[in-house]
Parts: C-alpha cells; sequence; structure tokens
C-alpha cells in the first residue's frame, strides 16, 4: 500500500488511517471499537490498581516505621555503650536508624548495613524544622544509583536531645507493584484478545441478515425486482428493516411495472393514432394531388373528390377532438358536482334515438323490467349526457337495423343494511344505474375484455365503414372513473350487449340544493307520459339528425 504524503512530501499517518478506517467494512469497525474500548479499559484498570496497591503498601511501610520507632532509638541510644539492648537487634536490622542533635548534625546511625550498602539521604534537620514535619513520612533518594528510594519519618526523642530518623527502602514496594502491574495487563491483554475472537464471531453472526439484504439488493440491481428480503425477528432493527426494504420494493417494482405499462400503452396510443390519421390524410392528399395533375375534370368526379375530402377531413378532425377529450380527461381536471337524476338523462336519451333511429323500438324501463325509478347522484351532467350518448349511439351503429332497444334505470343496493343511525343509506352502498340493453350480434369474451381500451375495435380488419375512431367507449371509461363509477360489458339475455353504468347514489338529503326536487317532480311527469295509452314518448318538434350527431365517436 502507497503512503499518502502531502504536497510537502511528508508522510501523513493519521490521514491514512482515516482513509483505511473509512473504507473498513461495518463488521471490522465494530470489532475495531470494541477491542479498543476493552485496551482503554485494561489500561485504566492496571493504573488505577498500581496506584492503590502502592498507596496500600506505603501507609504499611509508614506504619511499620511508626511501630518501631521506639525499639530503633533504643537500639542506637545503646550503640557504644556496654548496655545491652533488651531485645535482639533482628527484629530492626531491616530498618535504617540515624540519630540528629538539635542542630541537625548526625551522632549516630545504623552500621548493619555495612559501607557498599544503599542507604538513605536523610536531610539534615534542626529541631524546629523536626517538629514543624509533625512526624509525617516522606520519600528520599538512596546513596547508590540503582536506588529505589527510602521512606523517612523523623520523631524528636522523648529527652528534647535530639531527632530520631527511621527508613525503609521502597524498592520491594516498587517490586510489588511491577509485579501486580504486569500480571493485570496480560489478564486484561488475554481477556482483550479472546473477548475480540468471540466479538468478531458474533457480529459476523448477526451480520448475516445484513449480508442476505445485501445479496437481495444486488439481485435487485441487477434487475430482479421480484426479489424481497427475508424477514427476520420482527422486534429487531434488521427485522424492522427488512420489512421497511420489502415496502419500499413492492412500490418500486408498482411503479416500475406502471411506468413500463405507461409507456407501453403510450407507444401503443402514438401508433394507433398515427395510424388513423394517417388513413384520411392519404385520401385527403391522394384527391388533391388527383385534382392538380388533371385526373379529375368532370365536375361531377370533382364534387364527389370534393365530397371525399371533406368526409376524411371531418374524421380526422372528430379523431383530433376525441384525442383532445382524452388528453383532458386524463389531466384531471375539477368537475362539475351537482345533484343529476339518471331518470332524466335516460328519457332524453330515449327521446334522441327514437328520433335518430325512428325504425327502433327504444323503451325506458326499470332494472328489472318494470318502471323506471329515480336514480340521483352527483357529477357533471353534461360529460354523464355524452357517456350515455355515446354508449346508445355504440349500441345503434353495431346492431342490425329494426333491433330493439332498452335504456334501463334504477339503483342497486351494493352494502345492503348500510344506514345511518337517522335511518338514511349510507352514501356509497347503494349505486344508480343506468343500462343500454341492445338484441344484436353481442361480443365475444375476448373482446370485451378490451372494449374500453383506446383505438381497440373488434374488427382487426380496422375497417371504417361505421365513421368510428375506436375512441367512444375510452371516452366513457375515463369520464366515469373521474365520477367514480364503473363501466363494463355484460351479455343481454337472449343475445346481444349491455353496457352497464354505476355511479354513486346521493339521494337530495346527502347533498342536493334547495330546489332539486323539481327533477324529481319532472322525472315523475316523464313516467306520466310514458304511461300513456300509445306507449309513445311525445317527440318535441326538432329536425331528424344523424346517428352520433353533436355527440363524440362512440364505437369501442
Amino acid at each position: 500500500m502507497t503512503a499518502t504524503v502531502n504536497h510537502h512530501g511528508r508522510f501523513r499517518p493519521f490521514h491514512e488511517l482515516g482513509r483505511l478506517w473509512k473504507t473498513s467494512s461495518l463488521r471490522t469497525q465494530l470489532v475495531v471499537m470494541t477491542t479498543g474500548l476493552m485496551l482503554l479499559a485494561v489500561i485504566i484498570t492496571a493504573a488505577l490498581t498500581a496506584s492503590l496497591f502502592r498507596q496500600e503498601l506505603v501507609r504499611q511501610i509508614d506504619e511499620d516505621l511508626f511501630v518501631n520507632r521506639n525499639n530503633v532509638s533504643r537500639y542506637l541510644t545503646s550503640l557504644g555503650t556496654n548496655v545491652d539492648f533488651f531485645s535482639s537487634p533482628q527484629s530492626i536490622l531491616r530498618f535504617y536508624g540515624e540519630l540528629q542533635d538539635n542542630e541537625g548534625k548526625t551522632t549516630t546511625n545504623s552500621s548493619f548495613t555495612g559501607a557498599n550498602e544503599d542507604r538513605p539521604q536523610v536531610p539534615s534537620l534542626d529541631a524546629a524544622e523536626v517538629v514543624e514535619r509533625d512526624n509525617d513520612a516522606f520519600e528520599v533518594p538512596g546513596t547508590t544509583e540503582a536506588s529505589r528510594g527510602w521512606r523517612v519519618q523523623m520523631y524528636r526523642l522523648e529527652s528534647g536531645e535530639g531527632s530520631l530518623a527511621i527508613a525503609l527502602p521502597l524498592e520491594p514496594v516498587h517490586d510489588s507493584v511491577d509485579r501486580v502491574t504486569s500480571l493485570v495487563a496480560t489478564i486484561g491483554l488475554l481477556a482483550t484478545a479472546g473477548a475480540s475472537v468471540i466479538a468478531y464471531g458474533v457480529t459476523t453472526r448477526a451480520f448475516k441478515p445484513l449480508l442476505r439484504v445485501e445479496r437481495t439488493a444486488a439481485q435487485i440491481a441487477a434487475g430482479d425486482l421480484s426479489r424481497r428480503v427475508e424477514i427476520g425477528a420482527p422486534d429487531t432493527e434488521v427485522g424492522r428493516l427488512s420489512r421497511s426494504l420489502n415496502a419500499m420494493l413492492a412500490h418500486i417494482e408498482i411503479a416500475f411495472r406502471s411506468k413500463e405499462r405507461s409507456e407501453e400503452k403510450m407507444r401503443r396510443f402514438i401508433q394507433d393514432a398515427s395510424h388513423e390519421l394517417r388513413t384520411p390524410l392519404v385520401t385527403i392528399r391522394g384527391f388533391s394531388e388527383l385534382y392538380r395533375h388533371g385526373g379529375i375534370s368532370d365536375p361531377e368526379d370533382v364534387g364527389a373528390a370534393m365530397g371525399r375530402i371533406e368526409g376524411e377531413a371531418k374524421r380526422m378532425g372528430q379523431l383530433v377532438e376525441d384525442l383532445l377529450t382524452l388528453a383532458r380527461l386524463d389531466e384531471q381536471r375539477p368537475l362539475e358536482h351537482r345533484p343529476v337524476d339518471l331518470m332524466m338523462l335516460a328519457h332524453d336519451a330515449v327521446l334522441d334515438a327514437r328520433v335518430n333511429a325512428p325504425d327502433r323500438e327504444v323503451r325506458l324501463e326499470g332494472l328489472d323490467g318494470g318502471r323506471a325509478g329515480s336514480a340521483p347522484t352527483v357529477g357533471d351532467e353534461g360529460k354523464i349526457r355524452q357517456v350515455i350518448a355515446n354508449l346508445v349511439t355504440n349500441a345503434l351503429r353495431y346492431t342490425p337495423e329494426g333491433t330493439p332497444l332498452e335504456i334501463a334505470v334504477g339503483t342497486v343496493d351494493v352494502l345492503p343494511g348500510s344506514v345511518h343511525a337517522d335511518g338514511r343509506q349510507v352514501h356509497g352502498s347503494r349505486d344508480s344505474v343506468i343500462e343500454i340493453r341492445d338484441h344484436g350480434p353481442g361480443i365475444d369474451e375476448e373482446d370485451a375484455n378490451r372494449v374500453f381500451e383506446r383505438f381497440y375495435r373488434a374488427d382487426s380488419s380496422r375497417q371504417r365503414e361505421t365513421g368510428g375512431t375506436g375512441l367512444g367507449l375510452a371516452i366513457v371509461a375515463a369520464i366515469v372513473a373521474q365520477h367514480d363509477g364503473t363501466v363494463r360489458l355484460d351479455q343481454t339475455p337472449g343475445g346481444g350487449a349491455t353496457m352497464s353504468m354505476r355511479l354513486p347514489w346521493v339521494g337530495p338529503s346527502d347533498g342536493a340544493e334547495p330546489g332539486d326536487a323539481d327533477g324529481v317532480d319532472a322525472a315523475d311527469d316523464a313516467d306520466e307520459a310514458e304511461d300513456t295509452s300509445t306507449g309513445a314518448l311525445p317527440i318535441p318538434p326538432r329536425p331528424p339528425q344523424p346517428p352520433g350527431a353533436g355527440h363524440p365517436s362512440t364505437e369501442g
């Protein structure tokens, strides 16, 4: 490894250690920190043990000096006289004694230590200085180079004719402290080494779930979004991390799949829109070039060509309008939310269908075949009318002439028995429903699952004799979704297709504005008109309109 140097060429060990620490694994860092803390604990323990043990040994020396001061004093006093010492001097051979007069001059000292032996360098103190020390022990150096010091105490003699200095060497104290310190340090280091090995094994085992998380993350990064982290104990940090990661991965996978579907849908949408726009553009361009090159000169042929150009231009304009409508719906622009009765809209749809298809039998009835009932909801009336018009026009366009058509309206219980404390129905537990039932050839199951897709046609050849753009039912689905409703295709009993739109039921007591009861009265009037003897609804004077006039394209 190359050493790190600064711009002056000097080695920077701390910088290198910091870099090495940052690049180490979490397991290594934990073990190193644990080992470092234990080493610090061993050092502090050894230092405190040595200090306290030395203090205890010195205290014992001080007690020993105090207890034997009289014996040493008598022994020194008896030296040079014919008086035998009352006790064997062997008990005081380990002490060094020295008598000083009141001026601090040495008069007698212990001679049994030998001339070459270590002796304490006792200071010369007069009587006042000895009294000032108050018999406190102190340390002095020895006379030899290898001396490790002496512990000395000085006392005034009872006769007042001098002072006594008694001392013991500190070498046994230092030896004992060194042995204890080395013993504590050795045991601490061995314990630290063993604990480090155990800590490495424990952290390796504890980090296995994290290693699994790492491997799983690597597999996910490689593109396998279906992988999930194995969940450990739920109350541990790793368990909570695993649950959070799995939840995050689920959201990421959903978002990624949604993005893929959206991109695929957008590509298909652009392809279909390009295909739809290309046909009228080719037609318009072809007739225009034919006319420009003189291929059409007869007035009747020119009129026919202009008619084709105008028809294709209208078709292209209708397609552009439908695309703009879908774009606005995709923007989720806010809608008007006003009380609407689906029965009134169904009544108007029946009138329009009878005008646009006078050869058809168009009836308004209830969901169960009886009398139609009120189906209140809240929404944008214009958008809901557009949905109903698209569904009716779609039924008229794709069924044979003369095929009867029923428009059924009413309410159904979604969650029976869900009521408020005052007996009112819980909002959302009932649906207001309108169904457009035809008795044509119907739609097979494979096509039924895709009729609400944009540009989808059951006819794979994509013929346009019907004049549709393939966006009508896609617009229907988008508008109904904005109203928190659903639209679906079912089979009509006896043959045919039934388009069913469901919107949340909202009665007058659930948010209708004052004056909305007029709409219900009008609906009752419409029912009375339905019950006339002829069975036909009154038709207001209006000019006949071609199928789908005033409404967007309707086929799916």
